[in-house]
């Protein structure tokens, strides 16, 4: 079952395989995500450090103590929710950042960008 096909002045081309050639999108798209992973690991350990270290900075123009925990007794409740909602911000900002930059520097090395084009419409 192998197709001949006709190149210039007469000559021919036989394919062993009886379909034509195709790119396999689902692979590639499958290996491009497995390929991001550690792109992903990397920007979330920076970003964690990075959100600690600006957490760290910021509390310290609040309190010049350290921040407090749930688990303190003396802690005023008015600070530990302060510095529970500070940290959840700057993290999230900081990891939101990082994530967005790594997939910026992912689709300029590979051409290709890991995840959603644009967020689906509600």
């Amino acid at each position: 079952m192998a197709r001949t096909l006709r190149v210039s002045r007469g000559s021919t081309f036989t394919n062993a395989y009886p379909y034509p050639s195709r790119v396999y999108v689902p692979r590639v798209k499958l290996l491009l995500k497995l390929l991001f992973i550690p792109f992903s690991v990397v920007g979330g350990l920076v970003a964690g450090f990075v959100g600690r270290k600006l957490f760290e900075q910021l509390w310290g123009v609040i309190d010049d103590r350290e921040p407090p925990e749930a688990e303190h007794r003396e802690a005023s409740f008015g600070k530990v929710v302060l510095a529970a909602a500070l940290e959840g911000a700057v993290f999230r900002g900081t990891r939101t950042a990082v994530d967005h930059q790594t997939r910026r520097a992912f689709a300029s090395l590979t051409g290709t960008w890991p995840g959603e084009e644009q967020p689906e419409p509600e």
